[in-house]
């Protein structure tokens, strides 16, 4: 697969839907929205744009469509991310967690609890 695009707000509040239904009907998705919900137009034009950018993919039923991902949640929370560390901490992960200390989002207990699971996966 090629370079993944970046999605706006609604689209991507639209996937986070998706990904969790895996697959839905219009009515489905709109359903599943959090309050407050958007009209079902605005939903199908953002599914339509979500489908041109290879987002999701389409299966007919007569005349209504059933949505489905194309790009799992996975994938796009990883290309998301090293877009981010590119674009805001010279593409160094280590500048990430240094941020996150400075910023207390991260304890240093934290960072020990991390550094040892992470530890026992490469064992």
């Amino acid at each position: 697969m090629s370079i993944i695009k970046n999605l706006t707000k609604a689209e991507e509040q639209i996937m986070q839907v998706l990904w969790k239904l895996e697959k839905a009907f219009l009515r489905e998705l709109v359903d599943a929205m959090p309050h407050p919900k958007p009209h079902q137009n605005t939903v199908a034009t953002i599914l339509k744009i979500l489908a041109e950018k290879e987002f999701v993919g389409i299966e007919l039923f007569g005349r209504m469509h059933r949505y489905y991902p194309l790009i799992s949640k996975e994938a796009y929370s990883k290309a998301t991310m090293k877009s981010m560390v590119k674009s805001y901490f010279e593409g160094s992960f280590s500048n990430v967690v240094s941020f996150m200390v400075k910023e207390n989002n991260l304890s240093v207990e934290d960072l020990e609890r991390l550094l040892k699971e992470l530890k026992k996966q490469g064992k």
